[in-house]
């Protein structure tokens, strides 16, 4: 069934499509109505799950640990600052093997306080044993979510689904909701094999021995890595019940571009446009949408390189003292490549400044003509 939606209902009727069984969340702007929506299903009895108040961010992800290892499907949403303060509860819950899904609305992070969008807050989050899916429709928000309880499920680790504040969280499009049967098909209830028992008490999470602690980090680097074949599976398979395709890495006019822009999140749907004026003013230029950062898609990266690429990768984040955070990330996937392309840099968008079709032009014609730095980023504010 076809309805309008802001991006934060979407992914709210994705939770209650999945049955989850606990929410715990405190409200943050731009996240806000997530939660508030689904305090309203609560109330109609439209979501019949547990909706738990809390206190902080924190005490959110807290609680979610009590309901996770009960063997309960369970979600959370937040943003920036709340994202922060979360961090120690992160690394618990994928330490674990906790299959929490959680909504990360981008906002930027003070000081100075600000409301608006850029990528830093959850991709500071990088390291913490999350796996992070990036967002550019609300249809995708929806979806995403559903393959997220997916992944989570089999592989046993946490999914972060990450989308824009405001220019996607806030702003109204079409959705196509399905049907609850087919999506009882596409996940069937959680069966988490190590549900807390009151019959068979057991310890969770106590202090292993050294050696224990490195083997139990070493299979969980090894299943981060199988994600990426179970993460291609869940998305196959929802492509056959739900008729949308996604993978990790997407290609837009890619084939025989000279320059290719790489995108994520909602400045990758504006990119398409900026593509297109680009080749009517007969200019081999295309688009690479990076939708899953973590595990890092290195091999579907490297199946569109050729001799003579050029990049030019589009950061809405930036950690200081390096560089925009999805260029470094490339650039190392690439490094081992026969034949790697050139990589530029571009920030932009932070603290929510408009990504233009203006902006991605003049960042593509900027690598196209060899006035990029490949070892520092462009800043740009405005298209010139």
């Amino acid at each position: 069934m076809k309805k309008t939606l802001m991006g934060n209902h979407a992914a709210a009727v994705a939770v209650r499509l999945a049955r989850t069984a606990v929410v715990a969340a405190y409200p943050i702007t731009p996240q806000t109505q997530v939660v508030e929506a689904l305090a309203e299903m609560k109330s109609t009895g439209e979501f019949p799950g547990r909706f738990v108040r809390v206190e902080s961010e924190h005490s959110a992800m807290a609680c979610l640990v009590g309901a996770a290892q009960a063997g309960a499907r369970t979600f959370t949403a937040t943003s920036s600052q709340g994202l922060a303060y979360m961090h120690e509860m992160l690394h618990w819950v994928s330490g674990a093997r906790l299959p929490v899904v959680m909504a990360e609305v981008n906002r930027a992070l003070g000081a100075p306080w600000i409301l608006w969008t850029d990528q830093t807050d959850s991709l500071s989050q990088r390291d913490t044993g999350w796996l992070q899916f990036y967002c550019s429709t609300n249809q995708e928000i929806l979806d995403a979510h559903l393959i997220a309880y997916r992944v989570a499920e089999e592989l046993l680790l946490p999914v972060m689904v990450c989308y824009d504040g405001f220019t996607l969280s806030h702003t109204y499009e079409p959705v196509d909701v399905p049907d609850q049967a087919l999506v009882d098909r596409y996940l069937p209830p959680l069966d988490y094999p190590y549900a807390l028992d009151m019959k068979e008490p057991r310890a969770f999470s106590a202090l292993p021995k050294t050696q224990e602690y490195f083997r139990l980090r070493r299979r969980m680097a090894a299943d981060m890595e199988r994600a990426q074949e179970e993460i291609a599976v869940a998305e196959e398979e929802f492509a056959e019940l739900f008729g949308r395709r996604y993978s990790a890495v997407e290609g837009y006019k890619a084939d025989d571009a000279e320059v290719l822009l790489v995108t994520s999140g909602a400045p990758a749907s504006t990119a398409l446009e900026a593509v297109d004026a680009l080749r009517a003013r007969g200019l081999k230029a295309g688009n690479l949408r990076i939708r899953q950062f973590r595990p890092f898609p290195t091999a579907a990266l490297r199946r569109f390189m050729r001799p003579g690429l050029k990049l030019a990768v589009l950061d809405r984040n930036f950690s200081m003292g390096h560089h925009g955070i999805f260029c470094e990330e490339i650039k190392s996937a690439l490094y081992a490549a026969a034949q790697p392309p050139q990589v530029f840099g571009y920030v932009a968008g932070l603290g929510g400044g408009d990504i233009t079709v203006e902006l991605l032009c003049e960042a593509w014609e900027d690598c196209a003509a060899g006035r990029g730095n490949p070892n520092a980023p462009v800043w740009l504010e405005d298209a010139r």
